[in-house]
């Protein structure tokens, strides 16, 4: 099998040659965008002989139409425009994956990253940051809930219509995406952020999933979406039920456990490496031994061996992630 058919018999349901692989990580800021996003992605590729490419998406949400670029009150929510999905930061996106299908096209799928709304507010009402890191698992106190919390209290009605625009925003960006030859989308989402909010886990549904199945809808014409649910899910039965082709979780410290789950998820298995434990701090038969876990849980499942979030470079030695590739074959 070749690459593209390894991955789509995975997304069909039926057990590949092998076990398809990939895994990622944050480049450089200045990779962000132009020929050195190009190089390094194709680096990546070509140094691990991954069996797909999640399409970075360092670029960020435009931040069109805010005072000091920032979200601070309920008039700056008012400003938000809807944007046609190729503006500003959106067309850097859109360049580098029309450039990356230009030279990969036929060689393996490419799906880009795509954070949802809630994800895309939070950012903005905080100053933008290049920083990057895993997920922290049960974390409170972080100014920009305490920022949203706010918001919810002060104008309700205000962030429901900046959720909006931002939802339709992104819809256009998906489409725009597809157009340039993504196969699909990295779909980011995460629930236990609302934990902290005053309304509690209903908040979710109420504000978030309607967005959510929006923008997918918007890809609903790709051949590969991966639903990645980021730290740890407050309902994974919730995000069980997107129309995606395959989702992708932290089983190692985040759980449900791939064993728990594989009798009835319906998507497509994306998991069973711990980015956070074992390809920081295990040796290179530690991370076999972690892959060939996987698979066993998975049973009669064929499955997607992948990290439960982005790797951190600094941290987890290339011999780590060659051993789980020649694991393989």
């Amino acid at each position: 099998m070749n690459k593209i058919e390894r991955v789509d018999a995975v997304l069909n349901g039926r057990r590949p040659d092998r076990p398809p692989v990939s895994f990622w990580y944050h480049f450089a800021p200045e990779c962000a965008a132009g020929k050195a996003a190009v190089e390094a992605h194709a680096d990546h590729m070509k140094k691990y002989d991954l069996d797909f490419l999640k399409i970075m998406d360092d670029n960020r949400y435009p931040r069109i139409g805010l005072r000091d670029g920032v979200i601070s009150d309920a008039g700056d929510l008012e400003r938000l425009p809807v944007l046609n999905g190729d503006e500003d930061r959106f067309g850097l996106q859109i360049e580098l994956i029309e450039e990356l299908t230009r030279r990969f096209r036929g060689e393996f799928r490419m799906i880009t990253t795509v954070f949802n709304s809630w994800t895309v507010l939070r950012q903005m009402v905080a100053p933008e940051s290049e920083k990057h890191a895993p997920p922290v698992i049960g974390e409170t106190g972080d100014p920009r809930d305490n920022a949203l919390s706010r918001l919810l209290r002060q104008a309700p009605e205000a962030l429901g219509r900046a959720l909006n625009v931002i939802t339709e925003s992104l819809a256009g960006f998906v489409r725009n995406c597809l157009a340039a030859g993504a196969d699909g989308i990295f779909f980011s989402v995460r629930d236990d952020w609302m934990e902290t909010l005053e309304g509690g886990r209903g908040m979710y549904d109420r504000l978030v999933r309607p967005s959510d199945l929006k923008i997918l809808a918007a890809a609903r014409e790709g051949a590969f979406n991966l639903l990645h649910i980021c730290g740890r899910a407050v309902d994974f039965e919730r995000f069980a039920a997107y129309p995606v082709h395959a989702v992708n979780w932290a089983d190692r410290y985040a759980g449900p456990s791939i064993a728990s789950v594989a009798d009835w998820l319906s998507p497509a298995l994306c998991a069973g490496l711990n980015n956070l434990g074992t390809l920081a701090t295990g040796s290179p038969e530690d991370c076999r031994r972690e892959a060939a876990d996987a698979v066993r849980q998975a049973g009669e499942r064929p499955i997607i061996l992948a990290p439960g979030c982005t790797f951190d470079p600094a941290t987890v030695p290339p011999e780590n992630l060659h051993a789980i590739r020649s694991f393989v074959g």
